[in-house]
């Protein structure tokens, strides 16, 4: 069991995972795989559960888009203190940011700290 919600582990396929992010689309896996991979990381990544609910429109069942769990081998992983720390680096060999991690920015501008962003 976790100590708390930011250091979240579980078993992915028979092996202990540290979670990276869970409900992950394809669009995700496709950028976070090679970047951790790039940093050293085993990823593991597994569908997620179906949601609890059934969602139902006009009398027919809807399919629930098909979801990701990511995670890493490395128990240790923490994302927060991963990209806070400057731990994961681009291929480019610039720092991660937090928001090239969130996708929001193309390019990793790690010439500023987070905290002046």
């Amino acid at each position: 069991m976790a100590i708390n919600q930011n250091h979240l582990f579980e078993e992915l396929e028979g092996v202990k995972c540290g979670v990276v992010e869970k409900n992950a689309s394809q669009e995700r896996i496709d950028f976070l795989k090679p970047l951790l991979e790039l940093n050293g990381y085993k990823v593991m990544i597994v569908p997620s559960p179906p949601p609890k609910g059934v969602v139902i429109a006009d009398g027919e069942t809807v399919n629930a888009p098909t979801t990701f769990t990511i995670g890493v081998t490395d128990v240790k992983f923490n994302a927060t203190n991963a990209i806070f720390g400057r731990l994961l680096k681009t291929e480019s060999g610039h720092v991660v940011t937090l928001s090239y991690w969130n996708q929001k920015d193309q390019i990793s501008d790690d010439s500023k700290p987070y905290f002046q962003l």
